[in-house]
């Protein structure tokens, strides 16, 4: 969203999140030319604010990156890496991603490192030793009390495809053992949307979720962010 979509989204949005449990903390990742806008607009109010991604310098010649000390001027608290997008189009290695987390920790920031397998990983059964993969080295000399991971197959990323709930369940609880701290917080992230959250939610190893194309929506996010489990 551009800073004036953004204003206009929160205008929707922060009224549907005025009585939401104290104990759901609600995070966006707005694009980083948005962040300052955001960051006056949420002040005071229970919602925070994630980069998209972060670097791994506080400064040097690295055109076009974001720094973590950049974010911590916007109040910025998380920081996303790892997405898929990222993995995918720029080529990001797990290596970068762990310099990423660890810079993040390093300031602070919780880095929120996404996990996931591709369709064609899954489809030749290799999707546990993808992951573990992910998880070790993306999470390699980081505190684990001091981050989030999010699971998102990236076959069920707008797709039209869906993970079920107890799949995903059954990888986020693979993913906690492998990291070997139980109040580790894992996500869910894979066409997370109104008619299926209250289902995500009420599974035993996913702790919350990242949401893509159904936050863009306030409604439709405030339905999430509001979910409710029998």
């Amino acid at each position: 969203m551009t800073c004036a979509e953004s204003r206009e989204f929160m205008d929707v949005f922060l009224p549907l999140i005025t009585n939401t449990p104290d104990d759901r903390h609600v995070v966006i990742a707005p694009p980083f030319t948005a962040l300052s806008t955001l960051s006056g607009i949420v002040r005071g109010s229970s919602l925070e604010l994630s980069s998209q991604n972060v670097h791994w310098e506080d400064k040097g010649a690295f055109t076009a990156e974001i720094s973590p000390t950049m974010l911590l001027e916007l109040e910025v608290r998380y920081s996303i890496v790892g997405h898929s997008e990222p993995r995918k189009y720029f080529s990001e290695s797990d290596e970068q991603i762990n310099l990423r987390a660890k810079s993040a920790q390093a300031h602070n920031l919780i880095p929120i490192v996404c996990v996931g397998e591709s369709d064609e990983q899954r489809e030749r059964g290799e999707a546990e030793r993808v992951i573990r993969r992910q998880v070790e080295q993306g999470l390699e000399d980081t505190d684990p009390s001091k981050l989030i991971i999010a699971y998102e197959p990236i076959w069920a990323i707008g797709t039209g495809k869906t993970c079920e709930a107890k799949e995903a369940n059954r990888i986020c609880g693979l993913i906690r053992k492998w990291v070997g701290y139980s109040d580790c917080i894992i996500q869910y992230g894979g066409s997370v949307k109104p008619q299926n959250i209250d289902e995500i939610m009420s599974m035993s190893d996913i702790d919350g979720v990242l949401v893509g194309g159904a936050s863009l929506d306030p409604m439709s996010f405030g339905r999430i962010v509001n979910y409710q489990i029998n």
